[in-house]
């Protein structure tokens, strides 16, 4: 019975030293500016994703360059670039958040607004881990589809 108690883990308490508490600090600075300019990236691709039916209509070279996919050319650019945008914009929600959060965490000793930061640092690593996966896997099928194209002629 005694051999069971002593399985159970102890708590861990880690101690955050200052100079650690200096390093986050740096860290929420960087992660603000990078979540500002993620934010001003994004704008300005949903801004284009919301020119852009407008400069197709205006310019007919364009337009006849886009006739094979006939009136929905330009919603369909629209579409992937309000989705570009999107992408874009949610790391930065993310980034924004671990900034805020772990400043004031840091600044303040507040335990629940540095475990929020460290949530969003998690999120945001998952985010590009998928992003990294999926990419990865778009490249394995192309390289199978063009060789298979290939092998086919």
């Amino acid at each position: 019975m005694e051999d069971l108690e002593q399985d159970v883990p102890q708590e861990v308490k880690l101690i955050v030293t200052e100079e650690m508490r200096s390093y986050l600090y740096d860290i929420t600075k960087w992660a603000k500016f990078l979540s500002i300019v993620g934010f001003i990236f994004a704008a300005f691709i949903i801004l284009a994703a919301l020119s852009i039916p407008s400069i197709i209509s205006g310019n007919p070279g364009l337009a006849k360059q886009f006739a094979p996919l006939g009136q929905g050319g330009a919603t369909i650019v629209t579409v992937v670039y309000l989705l570009l945008g999107l992408f874009y914009f949610y790391p930065s929600i993310l980034l924004f958040r671990l900034a805020n959060k772990g400043k004031q965490g840091v600044l303040f000793g507040d335990q629940e607004s540095l475990d929020t930061a460290i949530l969003s640092l998690k999120s945001l690593f998952k985010f590009w881990g998928i992003i990294t996966i999926a990419v990865i896997v778009g490249y394995f099928l192309l390289v199978f589809l063009v060789g298979a194209g290939l092998a086919v002629r």
